[in-house]
Protein backbone atom coordinates (compact mmCIF):
# COMPACT_ATOMS: atom_id res chain seq x y z
CA UNK A 1 0.00 0.00 0.00
CA UNK A 2 1.52 3.20 -0.60
CA UNK A 3 -0.05 7.14 -0.85
CA UNK A 4 -1.63 9.67 -2.90
CA UNK A 5 0.91 11.90 -4.82
CA UNK A 6 0.91 15.64 -3.29
CA UNK A 7 -2.02 17.42 -5.29
CA UNK A 8 -0.35 20.62 -4.77
CA UNK A 9 2.92 23.13 -4.75
CA UNK A 10 3.09 23.66 -1.12
CA UNK A 11 1.81 20.77 1.40
CA UNK A 12 2.00 20.68 5.01
CA UNK A 13 3.18 21.63 7.55
CA UNK A 14 4.70 18.17 8.46
CA UNK A 15 6.18 17.38 11.82
CA UNK A 16 8.92 15.63 10.32
CA UNK A 17 10.99 13.47 12.61
CA UNK A 18 14.29 15.32 11.24
CA UNK A 19 13.28 18.53 10.57
CA UNK A 20 10.62 18.88 13.34
CA UNK A 21 7.84 21.54 11.63
CA UNK A 22 8.28 21.54 7.93
CA UNK A 23 6.63 23.50 5.17
CA UNK A 24 6.68 21.23 2.09
CA UNK A 25 7.39 22.82 -1.79
CA UNK A 26 6.90 20.09 -4.44
CA UNK A 27 8.24 21.53 -7.58
CA UNK A 28 7.85 18.70 -9.39
CA UNK A 29 4.48 17.36 -11.33
CA UNK A 30 1.20 16.25 -9.20
CA UNK A 31 0.43 13.87 -11.49
CA UNK A 32 2.70 11.18 -11.34
CA UNK A 33 6.40 10.68 -9.42
CA UNK A 34 9.13 12.69 -11.13
CA UNK A 35 12.30 10.64 -10.20
CA UNK A 36 15.47 9.51 -11.20
CA UNK A 37 15.12 6.58 -8.73
CA UNK A 38 12.07 4.24 -8.42
CA UNK A 39 13.14 3.13 -5.05
CA UNK A 40 12.27 -0.44 -3.75
CA UNK A 41 10.55 1.57 -0.63
CA UNK A 42 9.34 4.37 -2.23
CA UNK A 43 6.18 5.80 -0.42
CA UNK A 44 4.49 6.75 -3.98
CA UNK A 45 4.74 3.30 -5.43
CA UNK A 46 7.40 2.34 -8.43
CA UNK A 47 5.65 4.01 -11.69
CA UNK A 48 7.51 6.92 -12.46
CA UNK A 49 7.06 10.02 -15.30
CA UNK A 50 9.31 8.98 -18.30
CA UNK A 51 12.34 9.97 -18.68
CA UNK A 52 11.96 12.12 -22.05
CA UNK A 53 10.05 14.53 -20.18
CA UNK A 54 12.22 15.22 -17.13
CA UNK A 55 13.97 17.77 -19.19
CA UNK A 56 10.87 19.27 -20.45
CA UNK A 57 9.72 22.64 -18.77
CA UNK A 58 5.87 21.99 -19.55
CA UNK A 59 5.82 18.67 -17.19
CA UNK A 60 6.53 21.43 -13.92
CA UNK A 61 4.98 24.24 -12.18
CA UNK A 62 6.25 27.46 -13.67
CA UNK A 63 8.50 29.60 -10.99
CA UNK A 64 5.98 32.20 -10.38
CA UNK A 65 3.45 29.49 -9.50
CA UNK A 66 5.76 27.47 -7.20
CA UNK A 67 7.02 31.52 -5.74
CA UNK A 68 3.34 32.62 -5.53
CA UNK A 69 2.51 29.37 -4.00
CA UNK A 70 4.71 29.86 -0.92
CA UNK A 71 4.25 33.56 -0.42
CA UNK A 72 0.16 33.14 -0.29
CA UNK A 73 0.89 30.16 2.27
CA UNK A 74 3.58 32.09 4.73
CA UNK A 75 2.01 35.49 4.64
CA UNK A 76 -0.91 33.39 6.53
CA UNK A 77 0.58 30.33 8.02
CA UNK A 78 1.10 31.08 12.13
CA UNK A 79 3.18 29.60 13.80
CA UNK A 80 5.57 29.89 11.17
CA UNK A 81 7.66 26.80 9.62
CA UNK A 82 11.35 26.12 11.35
CA UNK A 83 12.01 24.29 7.92
CA UNK A 84 10.76 25.45 3.99
CA UNK A 85 11.56 22.08 2.51
CA UNK A 86 11.48 20.96 -1.20
CA UNK A 87 10.53 17.67 -1.19
CA UNK A 88 7.56 16.16 -2.63
CA UNK A 89 6.41 13.67 -5.49
CA UNK A 90 9.98 12.93 -6.76
CA UNK A 91 13.55 15.02 -7.27
CA UNK A 92 13.34 18.79 -6.98
CA UNK A 93 16.69 19.56 -8.64
CA UNK A 94 14.97 18.36 -11.97
CA UNK A 95 13.37 21.26 -12.43
CA UNK A 96 15.28 23.22 -14.63
CA UNK A 97 14.63 26.42 -12.89
CA UNK A 98 16.06 24.94 -9.42
CA UNK A 99 18.81 27.64 -8.65
CA UNK A 100 16.46 30.11 -9.68
CA UNK A 101 13.92 28.92 -7.38
CA UNK A 102 16.18 28.68 -4.55
CA UNK A 103 17.33 32.19 -4.41
CA UNK A 104 13.43 33.35 -5.01
CA UNK A 105 11.90 30.88 -2.35
CA UNK A 106 14.75 32.25 -0.27
CA UNK A 107 13.72 36.05 -0.78
CA UNK A 108 10.44 35.04 0.22
CA UNK A 109 11.53 33.53 3.07
CA UNK A 110 13.81 36.32 4.80
CA UNK A 111 10.19 38.94 3.96
CA UNK A 112 7.61 36.09 5.64
CA UNK A 113 9.18 33.75 7.65
CA UNK A 114 13.20 34.98 8.35
CA UNK A 115 13.64 32.38 11.43
CA UNK A 116 13.34 29.41 8.70
CA UNK A 117 16.03 27.41 6.95
CA UNK A 118 15.52 25.94 3.72
CA UNK A 119 16.54 22.56 3.36
CA UNK A 120 15.90 19.88 0.52
CA UNK A 121 15.66 16.32 0.75
CA UNK A 122 16.98 14.77 -2.13
CA UNK A 123 18.22 11.54 -4.05
CA UNK A 124 21.51 12.69 -4.58
CA UNK A 125 21.35 11.55 -8.29
CA UNK A 126 22.24 15.49 -9.79
CA UNK A 127 25.43 16.20 -7.91
CA UNK A 128 27.54 15.12 -10.65
CA UNK A 129 26.12 18.41 -12.54
CA UNK A 130 28.44 21.63 -11.17
CA UNK A 131 25.13 24.04 -11.78
CA UNK A 132 23.24 21.94 -9.21
CA UNK A 133 26.11 21.27 -6.69
CA UNK A 134 26.75 25.23 -7.10
CA UNK A 135 22.58 25.88 -6.31
CA UNK A 136 22.79 23.25 -3.42
CA UNK A 137 25.27 25.52 -1.90
CA UNK A 138 22.92 28.09 -1.32
CA UNK A 139 20.76 25.99 0.50
CA UNK A 140 20.86 26.39 4.57
CA UNK A 141 20.96 22.29 4.77
CA UNK A 142 21.53 19.57 2.17
CA UNK A 143 19.63 16.48 3.38
CA UNK A 144 21.63 13.66 0.46
CA UNK A 145 20.34 10.26 -0.05
CA UNK A 146 22.64 7.63 0.42
CA UNK A 147 21.38 4.08 0.55
CA UNK A 148 23.54 1.82 -0.95
CA UNK A 149 27.66 1.41 -0.83
CA UNK A 150 27.84 -0.67 -3.77
CA UNK A 151 26.62 -0.61 -7.71
CA UNK A 152 24.84 -3.58 -7.32
CA UNK A 153 22.78 -3.28 -4.44
CA UNK A 154 22.52 0.51 -6.02
CA UNK A 155 21.23 -1.01 -8.92
CA UNK A 156 18.26 -3.31 -6.84
CA UNK A 157 17.62 -1.11 -4.06
CA UNK A 158 17.49 2.36 -5.41
CA UNK A 159 16.75 1.21 -9.21
CA UNK A 160 18.52 4.47 -11.24
CA UNK A 161 17.93 5.41 -14.60
CA UNK A 162 20.73 3.80 -16.34
CA UNK A 163 22.99 6.76 -17.11
CA UNK A 164 23.13 7.36 -13.33
CA UNK A 165 26.04 5.35 -11.31
CA UNK A 166 27.11 5.22 -7.50
CA UNK A 167 30.61 6.28 -8.21
CA UNK A 168 29.70 9.18 -9.81
CA UNK A 169 27.37 10.19 -7.36
CA UNK A 170 29.99 9.58 -4.48
CA UNK A 171 32.43 12.13 -6.34
CA UNK A 172 29.79 14.33 -6.52
CA UNK A 173 28.80 14.50 -2.88
CA UNK A 174 32.86 14.65 -1.74
CA UNK A 175 32.69 18.07 -3.92
CA UNK A 176 29.54 19.42 -1.01
CA UNK A 177 30.44 21.50 2.17
CA UNK A 178 28.27 20.97 4.99
CA UNK A 179 26.17 18.14 3.84
CA UNK A 180 23.66 15.69 5.71
CA UNK A 181 23.71 12.47 4.33
CA UNK A 182 20.49 10.24 4.88
CA UNK A 183 20.71 6.28 4.56
CA UNK A 184 17.20 4.40 4.41
CA UNK A 185 17.66 0.65 5.63
CA UNK A 186 15.44 -1.97 5.29
CA UNK A 187 15.74 -6.06 5.57
CA UNK A 188 14.10 -9.01 3.75
CA UNK A 189 15.42 -10.15 0.62
CA UNK A 190 15.04 -6.77 -1.15
CA UNK A 191 16.76 -4.90 1.49
CA UNK A 192 20.11 -3.00 2.00
CA UNK A 193 20.59 -4.83 5.63
CA UNK A 194 23.21 -6.55 4.23
CA UNK A 195 27.00 -6.97 5.65
CA UNK A 196 28.35 -6.11 2.42
CA UNK A 197 26.35 -3.07 1.57
CA UNK A 198 26.48 -1.77 5.08
CA UNK A 199 30.45 -2.57 5.22
CA UNK A 200 30.80 -0.83 1.48
CA UNK A 201 28.68 2.44 2.60
CA UNK A 202 30.96 2.97 5.86
CA UNK A 203 33.72 3.52 3.70
CA UNK A 204 31.74 5.59 1.19
CA UNK A 205 30.64 7.93 3.87
CA UNK A 206 33.99 7.87 5.30
CA UNK A 207 35.10 9.63 1.65
CA UNK A 208 32.25 12.47 1.94
CA UNK A 209 32.98 13.16 5.34
CA UNK A 210 29.44 14.67 5.78
CA UNK A 211 28.53 17.29 8.51
CA UNK A 212 26.00 14.02 10.03
CA UNK A 213 24.53 10.95 8.46
CA UNK A 214 20.79 10.37 9.59
CA UNK A 215 19.91 6.45 9.64
CA UNK A 216 16.15 5.30 9.89
CA UNK A 217 13.86 2.64 8.51
CA UNK A 218 10.42 2.20 6.77
CA UNK A 219 8.06 4.22 8.63
CA UNK A 220 5.46 5.04 5.95
CA UNK A 221 3.69 3.13 3.46
CA UNK A 222 5.91 0.91 0.91
CA UNK A 223 5.23 -1.05 -2.82
CA UNK A 224 7.60 -4.00 -2.44
CA UNK A 225 6.71 -7.14 -0.70
CA UNK A 226 10.24 -8.12 -0.37
CA UNK A 227 11.03 -5.49 2.00
CA UNK A 228 10.77 -4.93 6.05
CA UNK A 229 11.10 -2.50 8.55
CA UNK A 230 14.22 -3.15 10.78
CA UNK A 231 14.60 -2.66 14.25
CA UNK A 232 16.45 0.27 16.67
CA UNK A 233 19.13 -2.09 17.88
CA UNK A 234 19.74 -2.66 14.45
CA UNK A 235 20.10 1.13 13.19
CA UNK A 236 22.34 1.08 16.40
CA UNK A 237 24.83 -1.01 14.77
CA UNK A 238 24.95 1.02 11.83
CA UNK A 239 25.26 3.98 14.33
CA UNK A 240 28.37 2.00 15.85
CA UNK A 241 30.09 1.33 12.81
CA UNK A 242 29.87 5.02 11.60
CA UNK A 243 31.02 6.20 15.39
CA UNK A 244 34.06 3.97 15.05
CA UNK A 245 35.08 6.28 12.19
CA UNK A 246 34.40 9.01 13.50
CA UNK A 247 31.43 9.92 11.76
CA UNK A 248 28.66 12.07 13.67
CA UNK A 249 25.15 10.06 13.13
CA UNK A 250 21.74 10.11 15.07
CA UNK A 251 18.97 7.12 14.08
CA UNK A 252 15.41 7.97 13.86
Amino acid sequence: MTIPLQSGIIYGPVNSRRLGRSLGVNIVSTKIKTCTFNCVYCQYGLSRVGEEHMNDIRWYPSINEIIDALENVLTILDPKPAYITFSGNGESTLHPGFPTIIDQIKEIRNTHAPEAAVAILSNSSTVTNKVIREALQRLDKRIMKLDCGNEETFRRYNQPLPNIHLEEIVNGLKQIDDVTIQALFSGGGGGNYTDDNIYDLVAKIKEINPTSVQIYTLDRSYPSALISPLTKTELIKIKNLLDKENIKSAVF
